[in-house]
């Protein structure tokens, strides 16, 4: 969402415009503005400390003022890392002068962490109301502002104090969902522009210095589990950002999420064996985990291998190393990319590819019978924001991140990914049923899910609301991999938005 709306929306049937040649070949049906805005806010703790949240939202324009999309908040100061919550922000802008304007936000999410008698998350719902100033440069903003962070089910609530945001302005280019399976052309990126998605899964080893929250020594391996978004700004150079978390060690409930740069090149001149190396940093912590106020770094090489058929399998290794905390870890780790879309190419030397649909969304599942390591057994619920991208008419593949929201298993996370099948359109081209499974790692909030691996198989029913709006209800159940730790029916409503990206 930028800031200039009514001036790039009016733009809009200039850029879906097609020259004659491309009569064959489906059309960009929107552009649209959108943004990607970080923000932090300074808050007191009920047990006396200090902290702030840091975020990164993006958000695509509604319309001329209204801005809506997902967002991620964690601590990033004190000794508090490992709070993290995940949701969605609604904005509404006020045009002051040719590069003013003010915002007023809302931020609806789930989350928490370092639960305790003196800190209490409730069932896990964050509010976040933000009024902010801000001033443009170009495609960058900056702004000041009044926030408040409040869990309303649980006694953690800041007081109204001041926030800082940074924000960059960019657009939505998208197809219409209804041409998927059709050929297209484009001279840029579509939909959220990432070129590569990632599954990550691997061990990490702490370093004799690694500690525990109650410091007491901490060893053994963890098992991680995790996904990662990928674009490439040239040849072998690129940009990701990367989420994951404990699946195995004792340990569930530790989540990180980090950006991160990287380089390789061919091996033996050979383009699709290549050699490297990255950089991260991010935050992350949780799970007994002593990480400080939250930051991370990360460093190591990586090798990739491009195969012919497309997807690639890469090894990482590396060091992952917390500055304030005593976490300390060797790591190695297998990833295999599906790729999405390329660096853009004119449209005179861009071969093309096909119209694939994509659908960001609001989850909220609903949990009868959640087996908590007290032995009591209750009813929770989740909000998440979950990704769904077509790799053919009947296949796709997912993948969903969430909180507890209500309950009483607030500072729960989870996120999973997996595959799904799905029928042709029926009933006029309304409606839909289809089956998924997912994996992936949980933990936090008291709830007993092992060393974090699970798994959730679900079967659903959609209905087209509106070109782009899919309404999705379904069934499933929700299980620990290993052991009888965890299993419990689940409900699940899902609202998405629906849109056409180009696979290359």
């Amino acid at each position: 969402m930028i800031c200039r709306f009514a001036t790039l929306l009016a733009l809009l049937p200039a850029c879906a415009l097609a020259t004659p040649d491309e009569a064959p070949f489906a059309r960009l049906n929107t552009v649209r503005p959108a943004a990607v805005e970080a923000n932090w806010t300074r808050m007191k703790m009920p047990d006396g400390g200090r902290t702030a949240f840091t975020s990164v939202s993006y958000m695509m324009a509604l319309d001329d003022d209204w801005g809506f999309g997902p967002g991620f908040y964690g601590t990033a100061k004190g000794n508090y890392g490992g709070i993290f919550t995940v949701g969605f922000t609604g904005q509404r802008r006020w045009r002051l002068s040719s590069n003013t304007h003010l915002a007023a936000s809302l931020y609806v999410g789930a989350g928490g962490g370092l639960s305790s008698a003196a800190m209490r998350f409730g069932g896990g719902l964050m509010l976040r109301p933000e009024l902010s100033i801000r001033t443009e440069n170009g495609p960058w903003y900056t702004g000041v502002g009044i926030a408040q962070i409040r869990f309303p089910s649980g006694n953690v609530k800041s007081g109204v104090g001041v926030a800082f945001t940074v924000g960059r302005s960019m657009d939505f280019a998208s197809f219409s969902p209804d041409d998927a399976g059709k050929p297209a052309r484009s001279g840029r990126r579509t939909g959220l522009g990432i070129d590569e998605i990632t599954l990550t899964g691997g061990i990490e080893k702490p370093r004799g210095s690694s500690r525990t929250r109650s410091g007491a020594p901490y060893s053994g391996r963890v098992g991680k589990a995790g996904a990662e978004l990928r674009q490439y700004i040239a040849d072998g150079s690129w940009w990701a950002f990367e989420a994951s978390g404990a699946a195995k060690g004792g340990v569930d409930g530790y989540m990180e999420v980090l950006g991160q740069i990287g380089q390789d090149w061919a091996l033996f001149g050979t383009p699709r064996l290549r050699v490297g190396g990255q950089l991260g940093a991010g935050l992350g912590g949780g799970g007994n985990v002593d990480t400080g106020n939250g930051w991370l770094l990360r460093a190591g090489p990586t090798l990739r291998w491009i195969t012919p058929w497309g997807p690639s399998l890469r090894v990482d290794a590396g060091l992952t190393h917390a500055p304030s905390g005593h976490y300390s870890a060797t790591y190695l780790r297998a990833a295999l990319s599906m790729p999405l879309d390329r660096t853009p190419t004119l449209i005179g030397d861009d071969p093309g590819g096909t119209v694939r649909v994509q659908q960001i969304g609001a989850s909220v599942m609903h949990l009868p019978r959640v087996r908590f390591k007290d032995g009591r057994q209750e009813a929770v619920s989740h909000l998440a924001l979950s990704m769904s991208r077509e790799f053919s008419p009947r296949a796709y593949g997912t993948a969903q991140a969430g909180s507890a929201t209500a309950g009483s298993a607030g500072a729960y996370s989870f996120g999973l990914f997996g595959l799904g099948v799905q029928s042709d359109p029926l009933w006029g081209g309304k409606f839909r049923v289809g089956a998924e499974l997912l994996v992936g790692a949980a933990g936090g909030g008291g709830v007993k899910v092992g060393g974090g691996a699970v798994t959730q198989a679900e079967a659903w029913a959609q209905w087209q609301v509106a070109e782009r709006l899919r309404l999705r209800a379904g069934v499933g159940q929700f299980r620990t991999v290993r052991g009888s730790d965890q299993s419990t029916p689940l409900t699940h409503l899902q609202l998405s938005y629906a849109f056409g990206a180009l696979q290359r």
